[in-house]
């Protein structure tokens, strides 16, 4: 590649600013994934936290469905669930990280008092309370999870993309630029000395030229 460099003053000006350029964009992007890493690692740490809460909400909701399905037999809680469906209002929010659009998640209360749930409370058992409790509680930390999963993905992806970036600016396009920089140095340097040369032969000739003529 460097031989199809023009070795001129102007073009180690352009290689020597190009250089300054591509150093503080590396530089730019390398504290860009500092922030996007420190965000994944506080994101991290609260949907290890969300999860294993989740893991104990499902565990309790699920030996609940089993003891009420035990006891009041599943005609009964099959009923129940069928009467207490319903919608939940979801709605997202962004908040931008480096550049990255980070996902936050708000829904409507998920719990519902017992009166609430569309079964009949005179046909069914407190322990059909205590299952619907329970999974709303389940649903209601999984949708938390969903959100704090999804902008994990997003950050992850893009602290991906960004690394790729700065590698590619260190290992490839500034020592490729250092390196046309160095030749194009090298050669103004051998010429500058080229031209030094001839100028001192040229000055000695003209002197031996003098000395052989004599004074005038």
């Amino acid at each position: 590649m460097v031989d199809r460099v023009s070795a001129t003053r102007s073009e180690l000006l352009v290689r020597r600013a190009q250089i300054g350029l591509a150093v503080q964009g590396r530089d730019l992007l390398k504290e860009k994934r500092t922030a996007l890493m420190r965000e994944f690692n506080r994101l991290s740490q609260n949907a290890l936290a969300a999860m294993k809460d989740l893991e104990e909400r499902a565990r309790d909701a699920r030996g609940a469905l089993s003891e009420t399905t035990a006891l009041d037999g599943p005609e009964a809680v099959g009923s129940a669930a069928l009467a207490s469906g319903g919608e939940i209002g979801v709605g997202l929010k962004s908040k931008s990280v480096a550049g990255v659009k980070i996902v936050e998640l708000e829904h409507d209360p998920v719990g519902r008092a017992r009166t609430d749930r569309g079964y009949s409370l005179a046909a069914t058992t407190p322990r059909i309370d205590g299952v619907a409790e329970g999974f709303e509680a389940v649903l209601d930390g999984l949708l938390d999870f969903v959100a704090v999963e999804l902008s994990l993905r997003r950050l992850a992806e893009e602290i991906t993309r960004t690394t790729r970036r700065v590698n590619a600016l260190e290992h490839v396009v500034v020592p490729g630029l250092e390196g046309e920089r160095d030749f194009i140095a090298m050669v103004l340097e051998e010429r500058e000395l080229e031209n030094r040369v001839r100028l001192m032969r040229a000055k000695a000739r003209a002197n031996k030229e003098t000395t052989e003529r004599g004074p005038a």
